[in-house]
């Protein structure tokens, strides 16, 4: 989804942004009106439905009450299953993450003697 605030960001001027329109979608049986370019239609619409999925199947599970709740811990659950997905070819997203959080301490201790030189 593109935001008025990422276009002007982008430098994309008002004659060539891409045409935003509304788009209702349903989760958990409440309606959202949200803004989205034609491209993206369809992949939105995939999300909701498996947002609303995953909500509901917390929701049916009854150890969660509260909308807020529900919303929050498909958050977290999706977000992990983001953080440790592999790819098809078998890259390991947290792995990288983890071996690029050690290369960035193992720079700032690097840069860190060196300021100590000077």
């Amino acid at each position: 989804m593109a935001t008025s605030k990422s276009v002007k960001s982008a430098g994309i001027t008002a004659a060539s942004a891409p045409q935003l329109k509304n788009l209702d979608i349903k989760i958990l049986d409440r309606e959202y009106k949200v803004a989205c370019r034609d491209d993206e239609k369809d992949s939105l619409l995939i999300a909701a439905a498996y947002l609303d999925k995953k909500m509901r199947e917390v929701r049916e599970a009854g150890k969660i009450a509260g909308t807020d709740r529900i919303a929050v811990m498909v958050a977290l659950n999706l977000a992990h299953e983001l953080l440790t997905a592999k790819t098809p070819g078998g890259f390991d997203i947290g792995e990288a993450q983890r071996t690029i959080s050690s290369m960035h301490s193992l720079i700032d201790n690097a840069i860190a003697s060196q300021e100590k030189l000077f």
